[in-house]
């Protein structure tokens, strides 16, 4: 069990070199554009940063989760199908749970972080806007 870690631990570090190492650029700087377009439109319309809001709203989880895999989801397939392309032609075999670990990092994760500081940023720089 613990070489099954260790091997995959080296697996997951060892991506930043070798084959379609540049979607490890890529995909994050997609990301971090979806969430700036994101965090926009949160400001513009009065909301509360995406990841407070789903923690402290649960009535409104399902709509935001909607807005999620609008927003990345076509970006998270997309990193999932690279990072399979990528185990088969370097490790041979195809690992879905690294596959999951690398496309979340990969898209997610900048997404939420990105999101959330540009609705802060936004509504505290701009003035109020009228509401419609």
């Amino acid at each position: 069990m613990e070489e099954m870690f260790s091997r995959g631990w080296d697996d997951l570090i060892a991506r930043d070199t070798g084959p379609l190492h540049v979607r490890l650029i890529l995909q994050p700087a997609v990301a971090v554009i979806l969430a700036i377009r994101a965090g926009w439109r949160d400001a513009r319309e009065h909301r509360s940063a995406f990841f407070w809001t789903v923690v402290r709203e649960p009535t409104q989880r399902r709509p935001l989760f909607r807005q999620l895999r609008k927003d990345v989801g076509k970006l998270f397939l997309f990193a999932m199908v690279l990072d399979v392309i990528y185990q088969i032609l370097v490790l041979y075999w195809e690992y879905p749970v690294q596959t999951l670990i690398v496309a979340a990092t990969l898209a997610i994760v900048p997404y939420l972080v990105v999101r959330g500081l540009v609705t802060r940023v936004v509504t505290q720089t701009r003035p109020p806007l009228p509401r419609a």
